[in-house]
């Protein structure tokens, strides 16, 4: 087994490498370690001020704390009812205001109603008359285009009419000049001389 210098120097990386992991697992591990010393202290503080806080309270008798929730819930209570008491006299207030306002708001619109109807109406019956004086132009239209739809069916049928009876007559035509043309030699030359 030869051992090359390229060989020592891929292992010299590899383990090069392996001590830069360890050494940052390690770094990892320190940092937990802290933290959780930390968080150890911080609960151990809290452990510590906790029980002067149960003094403290044990220092008042349950009787005690219930009769000061007691006047704070009467109070609120009490405040509750003044709050209801004012709301519903400012919704009397607005409603006695709103009364007002749309009874003076009615006045307005009769007193205006008797000014302003008569131009609109006026408009209104112009407009009437205008729109029926369309309505009436475009039946009048309407009956045109029905007539002259007639008219066009019956020059229609009629032409076809015609056609069938010059069809007709061209196929007479030509049976009668068939026959002859095999009757005799002589009539077809008769007839090629006419």
């Amino acid at each position: 087994m030869a051992c090359t210098l390229e060989k020592v120097l891929c292992d010299a990386r590899t383990l090069l490498d392996r001590l830069k992991e360890h050494d940052t697992a390690a770094e990892g591990l320190i940092d937990q370690t802290g933290a959780l010393g930390r968080r150890v202290q911080s609960m151990k503080e809290v452990g510590n001020a906790l029980p002067d806080k149960i003094q403290e309270l044990t220092k008042y008798k349950p009787h005690v704390l219930l009769t000061q929730e007691n006047s704070q819930i009467k109070e609120l209570q009490q405040e509750n009812k003044e709050l209801w008491l004012s709301l519903e006299e400012h919704q009397y207030a607005l409603e006695l205001i709103m009364g007002r306002y749309r009874k003076q708001m009615l006045q307005l619109m009769l007193t205006k109603k008797e000014l302003d109807t008569k131009p609109v109406l006026s408009l209104h019956q112009d407009h009437a008359k205008e729109v029926q004086s369309q309505v009436e132009r475009i039946c009048e239209m309407g009956q045109v285009m029905r007539r002259a739809m007639q008219v066009d069916d019956e020059h229609y049928c009629s032409n076809r009419e015609r056609l069938a009876q010059l069809e007709l007559i061209n196929k007479i035509n030509k049976t009668t000049k068939n026959k002859m043309d095999s009757q005799s030699p002589l009539t077809k030359n008769v007839l090629d001389k006419n």
